[in-house]
């Protein structure tokens, strides 16, 4: 190594990387046409949490003149710097894909997008006839004062910047604001014989926005979107209450700083520049787009229905064999350990088991964290009727989980209205952890029945991404949960865990005796091996025993999907570390782990990614899976991805990517294909080895 050539790699580099290779779906002729749109949507909205979460953060930093490195050496205005050049790259990309690529394709099967040029007399009337039904009474269009001051613009929402020539050349021309956002429809139907036919709402309010103007001279009228700083916290510290002092975060950020400016590519320069002042946004934060703005609008259009042949073929989730959907639950449970591999396999089991618990009567006490939750959530639902039920329900819910602050905040008052012991997370620590316990009374005793995830309680979202479920009634880990909990909503330190590892107690020192067990099993010239698959490698303190480890002879192969700092493949240093990366249709979500420890095969789960955030600052769990079955699902399923070689890329030690390529068609691993055709299958054995029961109808 030299000293040009750093330890790590930028973390906020490297998740740039990571959204290149979503792009690189977007631009892959082998993917289905509406597939592509959707991977280019994907881009478009990881952006967009990017910069408000990302960039916001280092612009704080830079304002409060913080100048403290990166561990690349790099400091926040020197970051910001090199973002700034990747993103407009990348924004260039994102464009030539729209414009070169998906919109010709799209207009090829029937999918077409007018402009005002492209309008008929009978278009234009029809559109004009809907502009004053639908959309001129519903806008109210906004001044801009004299002095710059403005009314609230929303965050990422498309407005029209009208100016205006006013007839004293003494006084500056005027500029309004035209708010498009809800409930005005982004794509608005044109009259056509196109099998879809549509135009952008911009396009419309500009085509008639005279009306809101009589008399007056129109010198531009200008699509543009703000992006705002949402890296905002609550100083718990001084929080007398948590949930108040969320919803007035929720507020500031409606009027938080700008951190980037979109416009439409033929803005004059002389507008740009006064739009750029009015929102105090640099040039290097400043976005000329090529083409309509906010492509994560359209994901609508990559799910339009009648277009079903240019979409990715429907994997709908399996009901795995290991849970017949008409045996009891906690009878299934308590014979074995259960593993399930989401979204092949249905997350309904964990539905059905919470839902069961709510109304059985020798279910004395629910407990569960709740991190992220869907919109009318079943999970909450079933969590209400327990409580109702007379049941004793006690939830952590995380008020702190960004983006879903409002919908949690909703939650948690439904649940305390139903009488459930409700605790908003930990001060100063978000909690993270996925963890569900259910207290049966049955015949020999009390029994503890529990569910440890890598993933959400989202039903929604358990359809997108790729993660795991344990469900178990092992008694070690029932006391470990217990133990958690009590903790967490008593206050106290836990008793010593067995089994379980938490952060930020002791889950990073587990994870460090693991690899060093390895590491000293190579020392000693024995074999070792560790493999991992996680969201993201960011730890400083990880990443240099994983080159000690690699340094001493332990084969280290690493699953990251998005972030990555570690440098692979550098003699002296990672010469014994492979890195991969697997984007495809569903979110890879899952973090699991295997050290071969000597023969003894230690394998894990978790909540928590190789971050110092997840390590330190959050609370999570690490979950040991021991049963022979479901010891080998994770194995097996680790293996598998590093067999990758249709949607895998492995990372350089430069930090580039490479895609990986089958050396022949005939030896294609495409994972995820394969574990949706293993599910298949499974279930399709177990239905054939099922004996055939006849059930009359009674009279």
């Amino acid at each position: 190594m030299t000293d040009l050539e750093p330890l790590f790699f930028n973390r906020e580099l490297s998740w740039l990387e990571f959204n290149q290779r979503v792009l690189g779906e977007a631009l892959d002729a082998e993917v289905p046409l509406l597939e592509r749109v959707k991977f280019l949507a994907i881009t478009s909205s990881n952006l967009d949490e990017f910069y408000m979460v990302r960039v916001g953060g280092l612009n704080i930093m830079v304002a409060q003149d913080i100048q403290t490195p990166d561990v690349t050496g790099m400091s926040p205005q020197e970051q910001l710097n090199k973002l700034s050049q990747r993103t407009h790259e990348m924004t260039r990309q994102q464009y030539d894909c729209f414009n070169l690529m998906l919109e010709p394709g799209l207009q090829e099967i029937g999918i077409r997008r007018y402009s005002t040029l492209d309008l008929n007399e009978s278009q234009h009337q029809a559109l004009s006839d809907r502009f004053d039904r639908e959309i001129y009474p519903v806008i109210s269009p906004l001044g801009i004062h004299p002095d710059g001051s403005m009314p609230l613009i929303r965050n990422q929402t498309i407005h029209l910047a009208v100016k205006l020539k006013e007839d004293d050349d003494k006084i500056p021309d005027r500029i309004v604001i035209l708010p498009l956002g809800d409930p005005i429809p982004r794509f608005i139907t044109v009259p056509s014989d196109d099998r879809h036919a549509y135009i952008l709402s911009e396009d419309v309010a500009s085509l008639f926005c005279d009306r809101y103007f009589p008399n007056e001279e129109i010198l531009e009228c200008v699509p543009f979107r703000i992006t705002r700083n949402a890296d905002m916290r609550v100083e718990e510290e001084f929080s007398a209450d948590l949930m108040e002092d969320m919803s007035a975060l929720l507020e500031s950020r409606k009027d938080s700083d700008c951190v980037r400016l979109e416009v439409s590519a033929d803005c004059s320069p002389e507008f740009l520049s006064e739009l750029q002042d009015l929102f105090a946004v640099p040039e290097g934060y400043t976005y000329k787009c090529e083409g309509p703005l906010d492509l994560k609008a359209w994901f609508k259009i990559a799910s339009l229905r009648g277009f079903e042949t240019h979409q990715a073929e429907a994997w709908p989730p399996i009901h795995s064999p290991r849970i017949a959907p008409s045996e009891n639950l906690f009878e299934e449970i308590a014979k074995h350990d259960i593993i399930l591999h989401h979204p092949f396999e249905s997350f309904d089991p964990v539905i059905r088991l919470l839902e069961t618990a709510a109304d059985d009567p020798d279910v004395l006490a629910i407990k569960q964290t709740l991190y992220r939750t869907s919109s009318n959530s079943p999970v909450v639902s079933a969590l209400v009727r327990a409580a109702e039920n007379g049941k004793s329900v006690s939830v952590i819910i995380e008020l702190k989980a960004r983006f879903d602050e409002a919908r949690n905040i909703i939650g948690a008052k439904a649940l305390q209205q139903a009488g459930a012991h409700v605790i908003y997370g930990v001060k100063g620590l978000k909690t993270h952890a996925k963890s569900l316990i259910i207290i049966r009374r049955e015949p020999q005793g009390m029994r503890r029945y529990m569910h440890f995830g890598t993933g959400n309680y989202n039903e929604s979202t358990a359809k997108l991404y790729t993660d795991i479920s344990l469900l178990t009634c092992d008694r070690v880990l029932g006391n470990d949960a217990t133990s958690f909990f009590n903790a967490v909503t008593g206050f106290t330190q836990p008793s010593s865990l067995e089994k379980l590892a938490m952060a930020p107690l002791t889950l990073r020192n587990r994870l460090l005796e693991l690899i060093r067990f390895e590491t000293n099993l190579a020392t000693a010239g024995k074999e070792a091996k560790i493999t991992a698959k996680m969201n993201s490698l960011v730890d400083p303190t990880l990443i240099k025993e994983l080159y000690n480890a690699s340094n001493a002879g332990v084969t280290i192969q690493l699953n990251v999907r998005g972030i990555c700092c570690l440098r692979p493949g550098v003699a002296g240093l990672s010469e014994n570390i492979r890195v991969v990366s697997i984007i495809d249709r569903f979110l890879e979500h899952s973090r699991m782990m295997h050290f071969t420890h000597g023969g003894d095969d230690v394998t894990l789960i978790s909540s928590a990614d190789w971050m110092p955030r997840n390590l330190d600052r959050r609370v999570e769990l690490l979950v040991p899976v021991e049963s022979a079955d479901c010891k080998k699902v994770v194995i097996d399923s680790l293996q598998t991805m590093l067999t990758e070689n249709v949607k895998g890329h492995e990372l350089q030690a430069d930090g580039s990517y490479q895609r990986i390529a089958a050396p022949e068609k005939g030896q294609q691993t495409r994972s995820q294909q394969f574990f949706y055709r293993q599910a298949v299958k499974a279930a399709q054995q177990s239905k054939q080895s099922t004996p055939t029961t006849f059930e009359p109808h009674k009279a």
